[in-house]
């Protein structure tokens, strides 16, 4: 049975939540945004330990949402959406745990990821997606430490390539496309926390990857994810993207609707779950 002082955690913390999307985008993103009038959003489920049911304006959307998920970008309508969300099969029926109304602006592309921050509490932060135009022979690489860990370093062949790298940053750098064997370490010394892992870096395109997991709990983890169509030639298509991982992606067709306050309701349930855990 769910706990009621859970619930009422829950509702309070995704009620302090408050999400826009309202920032500055790169040209390309914006230019793509405004030619359909719609956002373009992609959502990582990046905390450990709970699988949720989503509901939007009273249809489920993402059935058995998973950690370690990353949906494919879809365009979503500017408007308010009525979401709730239940702990894996425990809706639709009775109140939910999290219920929010969220307003999903124009113009924005973005990957929201529920996560962890270095101590270890469910938290929420917004990524803008640059799209911008990659030089010939060139990959954007871009690394985000959404992990409750220590400052990193991010090496590639065996050498840093980003340093000092602290929760919930990025850093974003252009590169040769190919093939490189990365691994992440912990800042200043030898010792791997995460890896290694071959990446495919190729012309024209922008592969972000994510550091997630804990470290305490011994979980970390890697999540890419790689948005195509920035080639520099002048028939270069729209920018794109995907969500690669170890196991198949959820699919797309259920994503629908669920924007921006899925991750808020993933943020604000975790947190409720992990509170509830220790008192109990």
């Amino acid at each position: 049975m769910t706990n009621p002082r859970g619930r009422k955690i829950a509702s309070a913390t995704a009620g302090a939540c408050v999400l826009s999307l309202a920032v500055a985008v790169p040209a390309a993103a914006e230019s793509t945004a405004q030619d359909n009038g719609k956002a373009s959003v992609s959502v990582f489920h990046g905390v450990p330990g709970l699988t949720v049911d989503v509901y939007a304006n009273g249809n489920e959307l993402l059935p058995d949402f998973e950690p370690g998920t990353l949906t494919d970008p879809q365009p979503l309508d500017a408007g308010t959406y009525d979401i709730k969300i239940f702990p894996d099969g425990e809706g639709p029926d009775g109140d939910p745990a999290i219920r929010k109304s969220v307003d999903v602006p124009a113009g924005a592309n973005a990957t929201l990821a529920a996560h962890l921050d270095a101590q270890g509490n469910p938290t929420l932060t917004a990524f803008v997606n640059d799209t911008s135009e990659v030089p010939a022979g060139q990959s954007r690489l871009t690394v985000r430490h959404v992990a409750a860990a220590p400052a990193v370093d991010v090496r590639a062949g065996g050498e840093p390539i980003v340093r000092d790298l602290t929760n919930p940053n990025e850093k974003s750098l252009e590169v040769p496309a190919g093939t490189v064997n990365a691994d992440v370490v912990l800042a200043g010394t030898g010792t791997v926390a995460i890896g290694p892992a071959d990446l495919d870096l190729t012309e024209g395109t922008s592969t972000v990857v994510y550091a997630w997991g804990s470290a305490e709990d011994e979980n970390l983890a890697l999540k890419t994810q790689t948005i195509s169509g920035m080639d520099s030639a002048p028939n270069g298509v729209d920018a794109g993207g995907s969500g690669a991982m170890a196991a198949d992606n959820e699919s797309a067709t259920i994503w629908l609707a669920w924007g921006t306050a899925g991750a808020v309701a993933v943020a604000g349930l975790l947190a409720a779950r992990r509170l509830r855990a220790r008192s109990d």
